[in-house]
């Protein structure tokens, strides 16, 4: 049941790459009688408004320029390190689960928030989490803990045995040629499989990092 009562106005840092959204959060802020002292549409942007206005409470989207990745929840996990004190809501259409992680370890792990946007469509549950995160609290979204819960377990057990079979040719070093000549199938074959492990293995694409590595570091550390 959402707790209305609470009615202390609140300084905010608004980070939202979507003009639409971001005006129609500063709308929905201001109904309930906090003040967006700076709205802006990047991580870097984000990062310069808190040092500038230091804020009450962050309130970031996680996907942003220039690369519409996990801009947002990765400087969100910066300022936290910065400023452990520092209130931070993330609001995603998607879960991020190793950097929502980081995100809820920085700090004592008070003060923090990750709601997906869907949430912001039931008002008063929206406003009344916005309140305590700056208040200290930590508000989670059912779906998030959902998501961090699979971090702990096996991380492979969502392979099926042919993907196992391929991720193990992977970390021999194989290439994609090697391994559909050794499995008897087609490279095609072979790349589709490479992406369904990268995805169940929760390894989107980035710029800087190497997918493939990645996958094998897991499968050695299982």
């Amino acid at each position: 049941m959402p707790r209305t009562e609470r009615t202390r106005a609140l300084r905010v840092v608004l980070a939202e790459d979507s003009v639409l959204l971001r005006e129609g959060l500063i709308g929905l802020l201001a109904r309930f009688g906090h003040e967006v002292v700076a709205a802006v549409g990047d991580a870097d942007a984000l990062r310069d408004a808190v040092a500038a206005h230091e804020p009450d409470i962050v309130v970031t989207d996680v996907r942003m320029p220039p690369g519409f990745q996990d801009e947002g929840l990765r400087a969100a996990v910066a300022l936290r390190a910065e400023r452990p004190a520092l209130p931070v809501l993330v609001l995603s259409q998607y879960v991020q689960r190793s950097y929502a992680a980081d995100l809820l370890d920085a700090g004592d792990g008070t003060g923090v928030g990750y709601l997906l946007k869907d949430r912001v469509g039931q008002v008063e549950e929206f406003a009344d989490a916005l309140a305590r995160v700056a208040d200290g609290g930590t508000v989670v979204d059912p779906e998030v803990v959902r998501q961090l819960l699979r971090r702990h377990r096996d991380p492979l057990e969502a392979l099926t045995p042919r993907e196992r079979e391929v991720l193990g040719l992977v970390a021999e070093g194989r290439s994609n040629g090697s391994i559909a000549r050794r499995l008897v199938v087609t490279e095609a074959a072979v790349g589709k499989h490479i992406g369904n492990i990268l995805a169940k293995l929760d390894l989107p694409p980035a710029e800087d990092t190497h997918r493939r590595v990645l996958a094998v570091l897991t499968y050695l550390r299982a």
